[in-house]
C-alpha cells in the first residue's frame, strides 16, 4: 500500500481550473516534493489531501483511506503545516503546542523526541506570544505543532517561503531527520534548489503535473545542449539574444543567461558573432549541465 494515491483529481473555483486531472503516488517513508510557482495548484492539492476541501472529480487516498469517506480517520494520522502561519497569535509558544497535543489526546512529553531538535531552539521563548516570533521561529513552532501527535504523513505547504537562507537550511536538515523516523513527508515549494533535497519530485504548472521522477532523473532526461553566457549589459544582451534567429530558448538565471540553440548547434560561435555585431563585444560563454529550473522551463515551453 502506498502512503498517498491520487487519481484524476480535478478542482475548479468558479471559472478557474486549479487542478486538472492530477495523478501520482507517494511511497511510505518518502520525502516527496511538489515543485512549482505560485498559482500552480499546490495549495489546492494539499487542501484536498488533508480533507479540508472536496475535489470535483477523481479520488485520493492517504494511508489507504479515502479523503472523502474516511476524512475523520485521516485527520488523526496526518500533520499539516499550511503556507500561512495559522497558529494562535495570542497564545504563547508553549500554549500553542499544549493545545495541539491535547486536541490529539497526547502530551508534549509523549512525543517530545520527535520535536526535540526543533523545539529546543524556540524553548527559551516558550512564554512569548506566537505573534511576536520571527519568521524562522514561527516556522519551527508550526512544524512542532504539526508533529506533536506523531503523524504518519506530514504535509508542508511552502514551509520556507519568506524565511532566511540559514533557517531554510536548518529546516531541510530537520526534514531529513524526520524521514529517518519513518514519517512520509510531502512538501511543496517554489524554490527549485530545494527540489534536489527530495527523493522524488513532481513538477507542476497551471494545475497539471508535467513530470515525476527523482531530481537527478529529471535532469538526466534533459536532451538539449545548454549554454551559459555573460556580457557587460545583461538586460540588453537578453533582448538581443532572443532576437537571434538561432535561439530556441533564452532566459535570465542569476548573473548569466541560459540558452538553447535550434538544431542542437555544436557551438555558440554564430551567437557570439551576432552579439559582437550588436555592440556587445566579446561575450563569455560555456556549455553547462541543466538544473531543475532549466528542466522546468523546457517543460513549460512544451
Amino acid at each position: 500500500m502506498k502512503a498517498i494515491e491520487v487519481k484524476g483529481l480535478k478542482k475548479k473555483y468558479r471559472k478557474t481550473e486549479a487542478i486538472k486531472g492530477v495523478s501520482f503516488e507517494v511511497d511510505k517513508g518518502e520525502l516527496f516534493g511538489i515543485i512549482g510557482p505560485d498559482g500552480a495548484g499546490k495549495t489546492t492539492l494539499f487542501r484536498i489531501l488533508t480533507t479540508l476541501i472536496y475535489p470535483d472529480e477523481g479520488e485520493a487516498r492517504v494511508e489507504g483511506l479515502d479523503t472523502i469517506k474516511d476524512y475523520k480517520e485521516i485527520r488523526h494520522i496526518v500533520g499539516y503545516m499550511p503556507g500561512r502561519f495559522s497558529l494562535y497569535q495570542d497564545l504563547s509558544v508553549e500554549e500553542n503546542l499544549t493545545f495541539f497535543a491535547t486536541v490529539f489526546n497526547t502530551t508534549i512529553e509523549e512525543n517530545y523526541h520527535l520535536i526535540e531538535d526543533i523545539y529546543k531552539q524556540i524553548e527559551p521563548f516558550k512564554r512569548r506570544k506566537a505573534g511576536k516570533l520571527s519568521g524562522g521561529m514561527k516556522q519551527k513552532l508550526a512544524l512542532s505543532c504539526a508533529l506533536i501527535h506523531k503523524p504518519k504523513v506530514l504535509f508542508l505547504d511552502e514551509p520556507t517561503t519568506g524565511v532566511d537562507p540559514v533557517s531554510r537550511k536548518e529546516f531541510w536538515g530537520m526534514l531529513k531527520k524526520l524521514k529517518k523516523e519513518g514519517i512520509t513527508i510531502v512538501v511543496s515549494t517554489p524554490y527549485m534548489d530545494e527540489a534536489m533535497l527530495c527523493d522524488r519530485i513532481a513538477l507542476i504548472s497551471e494545475g497539471e503535473i508535467m513530470k515525476i521522477n527523482s531530481p537527478e532523473g529529471i535532469i538526466d532526461e534533459y536532451d538539449s545542449r545548454l549554454w551559459k553566457i555573460r556580457g557587460e549589459d545583461m538586460h540588453r544582451l537578453l533582448k538581443d539574444v532572443r532576437e537571434y534567429e538561432g535561439t530556441e530558448s533564452c532566459y535570465a538565471f542569476g548573473d548569466s543567461l541560459h540558452i538553447t540553440l535550434k538544431g542542437g548547434e555544436e557551438s555558440i560561435g554564430g551567437l557570439e558573432k551576432f552579439a559582437e555585431e550588436k555592440g556587445h563585444g566579446k561575450i563569455r560563454g560555456e556549455e553547462i549541465r541543466a538544473n531543475i529550473e532549466d528542466c522546468f522551463m523546457k517543460l513549460m515551453k512544451k
